[in-house]
């Protein structure tokens, strides 16, 4: 009973350093790029838009508030109390749900190389002999919300707290990283992360698909092919394929195109035939109707109320 008391004591005193921290670094609304680059802050104060984006490999710890993320619908609620990680790069549409000027929604996204987990599983042999076999054999969903530990929120508190003394990021950056990483593969009972670890597992293969995937979006790719890469069968391929990202193969692959066609349209204002042909499809038209489809408008009138949602909640947050 009383490690239980001082598990859930140490885990709050982490939490209130991370919550001083991250007003600290993020003290108005809006989302922070930092010191660190794969560290990013951000503080709202309103309840957001969903909006879809491929998020890279990467974990979100919440201090303050809560946030949604939805994946071909299926919802993942995280909170103070859990962390969302995606250990692929995947389509997933995201919102704050929980925030307000009194208590404003608090959080940080960290992105992270998928070869350290290779390394950490490699180093740290006992994490993985029990589960490597059915590691090799099952795929979990790319994507999870697990509970926040403790010794996770101390590891988290010390990465963030290396913004207060910028000269010490370049030694201590990567190794709180790796144990960031190492925290969590601990930590999840599933083996989630893990299994992109074990090097021959079929998950650790469809990530390397994945991988080129999305450098080659804009090439013809069939599943024969992406499958002979990684030195599977196509029946199997397609099955590790869809378990870890819901998607089969060119589905995912039409979604990155898309995904990028919408960041050239809002970011950067290209044109629609000119993102339409920078994403690798040969018709305008077929374009926008497969862009309608996906985002449920044409790709002027989806950015133009996507730039019109953006502008009335940083006019709120000021």
């Amino acid at each position: 009973m009383n490690q239980v008391a001082n598990g859930s004591h140490a885990r709050t005193e982490a939490l209130e350093q991370l919550t001083r921290l991250l007003y600290r670094h993020a003290p108005v609304a809006g989302t922070f790029q930092t010191a660190i680059p794969s560290l990013s802050l951000m503080h709202a104060v309103q309840p957001s838009i969903p909006f879809e984006t491929v998020y890279k490999p990467s974990i979100c710890i919440v201090a303050q508030g809560a946030k949604l993320s939805t994946l071909a619908g299926q919802s993942y609620r995280y909170d103070s109390s859990a962390y969302f990680i995606t250990s692929v790069q995947l389509p997933v549409a995201s919102n704050i749900v929980e925030a307000s000027p009194a208590t404003p929604y608090l959080g940080l996204k960290l992105c992270f190389d998928a070869e350290v987990i290779v390394e950490i599983v490699e180093q740290a042999a006992s994490l993985g002999a029990a589960r490597e076999e059915a590691s090799r054999t099952e795929s979990h969903p790319g994507l999870a919300v697990q509970q926040t530990s403790s010794a996770l929120l101390n590891a988290i508190v010390r990465l963030v707290g290396l913004l207060d003394t910028p000269s010490d990021i370049p030694v201590l950056e990567p190794l709180i990283i790796r144990e960031i990483l190492y925290r969590i593969v601990q930590d999840q009972p599933s083996g989630s992360l893990e299994q992109f670890g074990i090097s021959g597992s079929h998950a650790y293969n469809i990530a390397q698909a994945i991988r080129f995937i999305n450098r080659q979006y804009d090439q013809l790719l069939t599943v024969e092919h992406l499958a002979k890469m990684v030195n599977m069968s196509v029946s199997a391929f397609h099955k590790h394929f869809k378990q870890v990202t819901t998607f089969s193969p060119l589905q995912y692959q039409k979604s990155v195109r898309l995904h990028e066609a919408r960041r050239l349209l809002l970011a950067e204002g290209t044109q629609v035939a000119d993102a339409a042909f920078r994403v690798g499809y040969e018709s305008p038209s077929q374009f926008s109707r497969e862009y309608a489809r996906m985002f449920g408008k044409p790709p002027l009138l989806d950015v133009q109320q996507l730039r019109e949602s953006l502008q009335a909640e940083n006019g709120l947050a000021t």
